[in-house]
């Protein structure tokens, strides 16, 4: 980890508006489906249960939800077409395209987290090894 020098340690009203904007990007961000559910619109508008049917294992009752909740929160727009029956179509907005760079680094870290989490298992597995080694001898 590299050390900080000659930076301004941030004060405590700073810290706290940080932490404030944090916990507001996870708080609609958050939960298992509104990204995967993103992302699916991300390849082209799409009805209801197309939607569901490329985002294997949601249920129709979190997918209403979470549409419901991403337009809400300004990243999916919901168009109703009257026809019989009535055709409802969901499209990302621009605005989702405002995430690219937070998911592109959280691909990053979640890609670097995974890869020292599967480097800790290894160790904790060749300690393991090597002790039952050694009792045995």
């Amino acid at each position: 980890m590299k050390a900080v020098i000659d930076e301004d340690i941030p004060t405590k009203e700073q810290c706290s508006g940080n932490v404030n904007a944090i916990r507001d990007a996870l708080f609609v961000l958050n939960g298992k489906w509104k990204l995967p559910v993103i992302f699916s619109l991300i390849e082209k508008s799409k009805r209801f249960n197309e939607i569901q049917q490329s985002v294997q294992g949601i249920t129709p009752k979190i997918l209403s939800k979470e549409l419901k909740d991403l337009e809400e929160n300004g990243f999916v727009k919901r168009i109703v077409y009257p026809t019989t029956p009535v055709t409802i179509i969901y499209e990302i907005t621009p605005y989702s395209h405002t995430l690219k760079n937070v998911l592109n680094e959280l691909k990053l870290w979640g890609t670097q987290h995974r890869d020292m989490i599967k480097q800790s298992m290894k160790n904790q597995d060749s300690r393991g090894k090597s002790q039952e080694s050694r009792a045995k001898n």
